[in-house]
């Protein structure tokens, strides 16, 4: 957000008031199906049940299905358009007749036991509180299960400060909660989590070339940062599937070790959002244009992304291993852009003034990037360590820097190594790291 002149940060409350979240529908509608076994009283999202049962398992229950010819036809119909088997079973257990009959046939990942679950029933996944001491209906509140909405109570505050005109955006880094019924998969499904948002206001005739522009901009950030283009892709919403606010919506997807899962998804949300505010909170919502001299309501074109889902995603990509010269080198191949530490710094060993050279290089670093000092153990043991943890560049000091002042510059990914004036450092590594 900060080097683009039309976005503009915000960071906005995480307890709002709950009317907030009776007007974007999150407390009609964001709600998921849930049932539990009877038997080992596991607890299961109906709509991600497919994804714990194994192929062979859940063609045997469709099979069964088939038999009776009301149910087949019903089933040829949902899945007449999907070509994905997992996708065509979600889509199956989304329908109430025939997610009930599937049910029937389907056993426990936990236990085994067949055919023994609860009806579905739904559950808000928004965490409850109260506001003050006594927990009253009065007093319910919520933590918020996105950061969007706190963008599009303060769109005209900061509209007005900023002196934007249309299109623009606001974005926000913060925090989300989801009362998930099944955490899984390390940081991808968590029930805390981190998310960066931005909601880019557009007037409505120019919807569509907006959402194809943030759509093609998105794709091309994980491309840019070094992410495994074959391991990308988008993932349409049919518009049978679309959410209550959107008319049109997409997933950028990353092939994870256990399938594809989304990491950002991009959605045309039309003018609901604010319209929806405007109803309930009484308080238009309209931008006045000077060019037509119209005032509308504007639409909003949303990226949103799981910043724990990213990182989990450029992890993921970056790690490698790889022999060398007979050993195995574990690598983070990290984006330099992305690497925690940018440097390290060694002395080739302790004594002859070495440390002491190395330190000072650290502390003319230490205030543009951030590094590391290490002087323990052999100088293929710390390069070993630094590739592990990602870091693009490792120093080293040794006899001939204390000769001629300069160093070693040695490489991460392909181990190359350069001598480097001292003083030349600085710029060295940052143009390296552009």
């Amino acid at each position: 957000m900060t080097y683009r002149e039309d976005v503009e940060g915000l960071d906005a409350s995480i307890l709002m008031h709950p009317r907030v979240w009776q007007a974007s529908g999150h407390v009609e509608n964001f709600t998921d199906p849930m049932i539990d076994c009877k038997q080992c009283k596991a607890r299961y999202r109906l709509d991600t049940l497919g994804e714990q049962i194994n192929d062979k398992k859940r063609k045997k229950a469709v099979m069964a299905l088939l038999e009776n010819e009301e149910l087949k036809t019903k089933i040829d119909k949902i899945t007449a358009d999907i070509e994905d088997n997992g996708e065509k079973f979600e889509a199956l257990l989304e329908d109430e007749v025939v997610s009930e009959a599937l049910l029937k046939e389907l056993s426990c990942p936990n236990c085994g036991t067949k055919g023994e679950f609860t009806p579905p029933r739904s559950f808000n996944l928004m965490f409850k509180t109260f506001l003050g001491p006594v927990d009253k209906e009065g007093n319910v509140i919520y933590l918020r299960p996105e950061t969007a909405q706190g963008i599009f109570v303060n769109f005209l505050n900061v509209q007005g400060a900023s002196r934007q005109k249309l299109p623009f955006g606001i974005a926000q880094i913060g925090k989300a909660f989801r009362n998930e019924i099944n955490t899984k998969n390390f940081l991808f499904r968590t029930r805390e989590f981190e998310q960066m948002e931005m909601q880019f206001f557009v007037k409505p005739e120019d919807d569509k070339k907006w959402y194809d522009h943030w759509k093609e901009l998105r794709l091309e950030w994980y491309n840019n940062l070094g992410m495994t283009p074959e391991k990308l892709r988008y993932h349409d919403h049919p518009a049978d599937k679309l959410a209550h606010y959107a008319k049109e919506a997409v997933d950028i997807e990353y092939e994870f070790p256990f399938g594809w899962g989304e990491i950002e998804g991009i959605h045309n949300r039309t003018d609901f959002d604010l319209g929806r505010h405007q109803e309930y909170s009484g308080k238009s919502q309209k931008y006045f244009d000077e060019e037509s001299k119209e005032k509308f309501v504007p639409f909003i074109i949303e990226t949103s992304a799981g910043a724990s889902r990213s990182f989990m995603a450029f992890l993921v990509d970056a790690y490698r291993e790889e022999e060398v010269k007979g050993e195995t080198r574990t690598v983070l191949g990290l984006h330099p852009k992305l690497a925690p530490i940018k440097a390290a710094i060694f002395p080739l060993v302790n004594k002859d003034g070495m440390p002491e050279l190395a330190r000072k290089i650290e502390a003319d670093l230490r205030p543009y990037l951030r590094v590391f000092f290490d002087d323990k153990g052999a100088v293929g043991r710390r390069y070993r360590r630094m590739d592990e943890a990602g870091t693009p560049f490792c120093i080293t000091v040794d006899t001939q820097s204390l000769e001629d002042n300069t160093v070693t510059v040695r490489e991460r990914d392909s181990m190359n190594q350069e001598r480097i004036n001292a003083d030349n450092l600085l710029i060295y590594l940052l143009e390296k790291l552009r």
